[in-house]
């Protein structure tokens, strides 16, 4: 690695390190192999090389920098060259985390790049001590802050570079695929304010805006970002809290100008855009960006705001899968959450590729973890590196660091491959080992101090109704042992799956005696769950945890919380992802269609008919009247009770991943008729081809179609509701066309 001597340290100018050298002829299949500490977009003879955003990504840097490669053949030429390697803060060293704690430097303070050029295995030049450095046209960079640029500054070597010492062993072929821009998104409409323009792009987006201007030099360009807007039509960001996130440009003056934002992303939908001087903006866009841009699934029905909830859904994976998949795009935080990673893995996979992106996340958790076997809040994980004073340890929590063991399982089901398994095995068992060690058994004993060995989110912002007569809440240690036995008993299966017999039997057995202690401490005699809140009875029914003489009572319980809530959701982000799937295996399809159609806060459609466009942090983010809630924690693109998706592909449409037959090679078929829906349709891209399902109610009499590529087997569940099925057994590949009679 070489750090720039021109670099003025964290939140100074953006510097470049750069060498002019010469060929004597150019070889086909030249490969540039580049990383860096920070982050950075390579030039050769000036031009960028690649398409790729933000690289060389985000991992835990201590643990491993990606490097990628490019073919820049057709860049070089024989005789003189140019490499230039612009360098900017990033993860590396821009403002980690919120105002209160922020962490600045987290993985180092020196942004350096380090670069191989080889041909025929043959490298023709390294970074090394003679490399020179200067300074940018982007004045200031970070994460958070957003980018200012002044395009009257021309880079200029004015320094030379230091060599670092660095381990090259570090260095890991990226990951995952590389972030990339979308299809740009024009103004929807546009309107003044003040002295500024507002512009709507209609859509929520991580990304960011690009300006095409024409003025004199010196005349600046300040583009604000924003999700939504306040009552009036009042341009709002303060849920941003501390994170600038804006973009200033200064016109260089003469033609046509364009800018964008290198080393940053924004999440919104709006922008405010102020010119200073003599200047005129040309064109406006919204350029999205994202990990998993291609879409890999789809689901739509008769219900135009199920389509649009599903639509938000994909919105906000792409605006969040960036490098790594985070709570939110816009805020002091932007951070790999654990527990929202792992309630919508499922859905994940369904609406992209997600192989790639999740096994990389998994590094970087099972990098985090820590050596009691607790598994971080999130990852990367600036806190381990830099611990919040008075805050403890951040990790450990159930339901969050539960991803070490649902999001493997999730992959094995949707892509087949046994090496994630293998691979977070080991610290699977740390994993349940830490759980059992809190209570010294079954029952997970918890702590209510933040960052205390014990903490749990619980059921993080489940809702309570009328807070004059708050409905029932799930308590910490129940939701804690709910997952205990949910990851011992993945572990379990798994160990199974790779052959581990000693453990399997091992993990089972503590499985079973978790089940039991679930149900002595928290089920009655009379059958009631111990909390009567929805979270209770979803987990515990869709895992199997209230024995066969309490279901019948159970189930009554169950659904007399649902109806003396008005069908309103009761659940929070551990708690929502199992609410309709329990329903559905237990035959309530009425209550199921009644809670996921309700229109009222809290619920999926109330946010849809408020005009979102991307999946909210919290059910009651902005009133009927348009105002907003809680702006110091309430994002308007946070994907996780997006996770309802799942249970749309899975059980409305009825394509059901058998674990006998991973990677989606078998299926079971079981598709939930939902009459308000009138009809509903699903396809999928798996490694085996197109999966296609969907059906049609035309009274009571149901016409299901289903297609299946090569490779793929399904069969036909049984159904109390499904009368006069005219097919029954195992489907292979082709079309299949069944029907049935919809009963009561």
């Amino acid at each position: 690695m070489v750090a720039p001597l021109a670099d003025a340290g964290v939140g100074a100018q953006a510097s470049f390190v750069a060498k002019d050298f010469s060929l004597d002829r150019v070889a086909p299949g030249t490969l540039l192999h580049v990383s860096a500490q920070g982050l950075y977009r390579a030039f050769v003879n000036g031009t960028r090389v690649g398409a790729d955003l933000l690289t060389p990504g985000w991992t835990c840097y201590d643990d491993r920098i990606a490097y990628q490669s490019y073919d820049v053949t057709p860049l070089l030429r024989a005789g003189s060259n140019r490499i230039e390697i612009w360098l900017g803060d990033g993860w590396w060293r821009s403002q980690m985390m919120w105002a209160a704690n922020p962490i600045y430097n987290c993985w180092g303070d020196r942004i350096a790049a380090i670069v191989d050029l080889e041909a025929d295995g043959i490298v023709l030049l390294s970074t090394d001590g003679s490399w020179r450095s200067g300074l940018l046209p982007i004045v200031k960079s970070g994460i958070y802050w957003g980018e200012d640029r002044d395009d009257r500054i021309a880079p200029t070597e004015t320094a030379g570079v230091e060599v670092l010492a660095f381990d090259t062993a570090l260095l890991v072929p990226h990951e995952a695929a590389g972030v990339r821009e979308m299809a740009p998104l024009d103004p929807q409409e546009t309107w003044a304010d003040g002295a500024a323009t507002v512009y709507d792009f209609g859509q929520n987006v991580g990304g960011f805006v690009r300006v095409t201007a024409q003025g004199a030099s010196g005349a600046t360009i300040r583009v604000e970002h924003s999700e939504v807007l306040g009552p009036n039509r009042a341009f709002d960001n303060r849920n941003y809290r501390s994170a600038r996130a804006e973009a200033t440009y200064v016109l260089k003056g003469g033609p046509e100008e364009t800018f964008e934002p290198i080393f940053t992303f924004m999440g919104f939908r709006y922008a405010r855009i102020t010119v200073t001087g003599e200047a005129k903006l040309l064109q406006v866009q919204s350029v999205p960006i994202s990990s998993v841009p291609v879409l890999a699934g789809g689901f739509t029905c008769g219900e135009p705001s199920v389509n649009r909830l599903v639509l938000n859904t994909i919105w906000s994976q792409r605006g969040n899968f960036i490098e790594v998949p985070t709570d939110c795009p816009q805020r002091d935080e932007r951070l790999g959450w654990t527990g929202d990673a792992q309630v919508f893995a499922g859905t994940a996979c369904w609406l992209a590729d997600c192989e790639r992106i999740l096994a990389k996340y998994l590094r970087d958790v099972r990098a985090d973890q820590r050596a009691d076997g607790a598994v971080p809040h999130f990852s990367p994980d600036p806190t381990r590196l830099h611990p919040i004073e008075n805050r403890g340890d951040w990790a450990g929590s159930t339901g969050w660091g539960d991803a070490i063991t649902v999001i493997p399982w999730q992959l094995y089901l949707h892509y087949g491959d046994v090496a994630v398994l293998r691979e977070n095995f080991p610290a699977m068992l740390k994993w349940v080992d830490y759980l059992w060690s809190l209570g010294n058994g079954p029952i997970v004993a918890t702590d209510g101090h933040w960052g205390a060995r014990g903490f749990t989110f619980g059921d993080w912002l489940q809702p309570v109704g009328d807070n004059r007569k708050p409905r029932p809440t799930i308590a910490d240690d129940c939701a804690a042992t709910l997952y205990h036995f949910i990851s011992t008993d993945l572990a379990a299966r798994i160990a199974g799956i790779l052959g581990e017999r000693a453990q399997a039997e091992a993990l089972h057995n503590r499985a079973e005696a978790i089940r039991s202690a679930f149900a002595h401490e928290y089920i009655a005699p009379s059958g009631r769950l111990a909390h009567n809140d929805q979270t209770s009875y979803a987990l515990a029914f869709l895992h199997d945890l209230v024995p066969a003489h309490h279901v019948e009572a159970a189930k009554r319980h169950f659904r007399k919380i649902i109806e003396d809530a008005d069908y309103l959701i009761g659940t929070g982000f551990i708690g929502t992802p199992a609410l309709l799937p329990a329903l559905t295996k237990l035959g309530m399809w009425d209550l199921a269609e009644k809670v996921f159609l309700n229109r009222d806060v809290p619920g999926w459609l109330y946010q849809v008919d408020r005009g979102a466009t991307t999946i909210w942090e919290r059910w009651d983010a902005l009133a009927p009247d348009g105002t907003i809630y809680a702006p110091d924690m309430n994002s308007y693109n946070h994907y996780a009770y997006g996770a309802v998706c799942q249970w749309l592909f899975e059980s409305v449409a009825g394509l059901t991943p058998d674990p006998e037959g991973p990677g989606l090679a078998r299926l079971r078929l079981d598709p939930l008729i939902l009459p308000a829906l009138g009809h509903a349709e699903a396809w999928h891209d798996t490694r085996h081809g197109r999966i296609e399902a969907g059906w049609v109610l035309d009274g009571h009499r149901v016409t299901y179609t289903v297609n299946l590529p090569e490779g793929v087997v399904a069969t036909l569940a049984p159904n109390p509701r499904h009368a006069n099925l005219s097919g029954d057994g195992t489907l292979g590949a082709g079309r299949h066309v069944m029907t049935f009679d919809l009963t009561d």
